[in-house]
């Protein structure tokens, strides 16, 4: 859209939003059909980025129990199984679907109440309605 941007987190209606956090708009019957496809497509990249941890989960079980080694240590694990992970699924190493039903999928510690609006930054509207436009021009998808 001519406007370089930096990376951002997906947040969900919990969040504030911030120009690092994209957060769908507040579900109501007066969210364009815009809005909508962006909330939509929002919801798709969430679910797809869910199903990336679980199988990085379930390939490198080491962690789900990263209470067994230091803290100065789990970036550095968390980072080896990251790049290990990619390697095996850029070469199609085969995934064992059974290593799933060893991991449960937990819901991540997320806060309960939405942010007050206070929290929220104006400029991060911008970035939103940026997003929504090229999301738009994308076409359905």
């Amino acid at each position: 859209m001519g406007k370089a941007q930096k990376y951002v987190l997906l947040g969900d209606a919990t969040y504030p939003l911030q120009d690092w956090i994209l957060k769908p708009y507040q579900e109501d019957e007066k969210l364009t059909q815009r809005q909508l496809q962006f909330n939509y497509r929002l919801k798709r990249a969430h679910s797809v980025i869910e199903n990336a941890f679980l199988r990085l989960k379930a390939r490198w079980q080491i962690l789900l129990k990263c209470d067994d080694c230091s803290l100065e240590l789990l970036p550095t694990l968390i980072l080896a199984c990251c790049i290990l992970h990619n390697v095996c699924e850029a070469h199609d190493n085969p995934f064992n679907e059974e290593w799933l039903e060893s991991t449960e999928p937990t819901e991540l510690p997320k806060p309960c109440q939405p942010a007050p609006a206070a929290m929220e930054d104006g400029r991060a509207e911008q970035v939103r309605e940026l997003m929504c436009q090229y999301f738009e021009s994308c076409g359905e998808g």
